[in-house]
């Protein structure tokens, strides 16, 4: 790759999400990566974790659904993960992740992706 000598790269192996959908991105939307990471209060019970957890599988199918969440992955790390998306602007991006159930419990960085020249699945590149 001619340019390596002006970028820095690193790798870090994903895993897979439990409620990833696995859909292939399609045109005519904004594409945006986010980076949750989970931290649940120590006095949280058991219980009320399972429960988020099991609505938060929910509404993630839900928005796969839709065609918005693409992908989810594992990120080394205590509740770290990435997610792909695809909306029609930065706006519904942050209300989706806003109605997400495990939002009060997370911190998320949401970055909207342009195509980049060389990527494969772009006609032409």
């Amino acid at each position: 790759m001619p340019l390596r000598v002006w970028r820095t790269d690193s790798v870090t192996a994903l895993s897979r999400h439990p409620n990833d959908p696995a859909l292939r991105a399609k045109g005519g939307a904004t594409e945006f990566l986010t980076t949750f990471t989970v931290s649940i209060p120590e006095c949280t019970s058991a219980r009320a974790v399972e429960e988020t957890e099991a609505r938060e599988a929910q509404r993630a199918k839900e928005l796969a659904g839709q065609g918005h969440l693409l992908r989810l992955w594992m990120l080394p790390g205590q509740g770290r993960a990435l997610g792909l998306w695809r909306t029609r602007d930065a706006g519904q991006m942050q209300a989706m992740v806003k109605s997400l159930p495990l939002d009060p419990w997370m911190t998320t960085e949401i970055t909207p992706l342009t195509p980049h020249p060389s990527d494969p699945a772009v006609a032409g590149s």
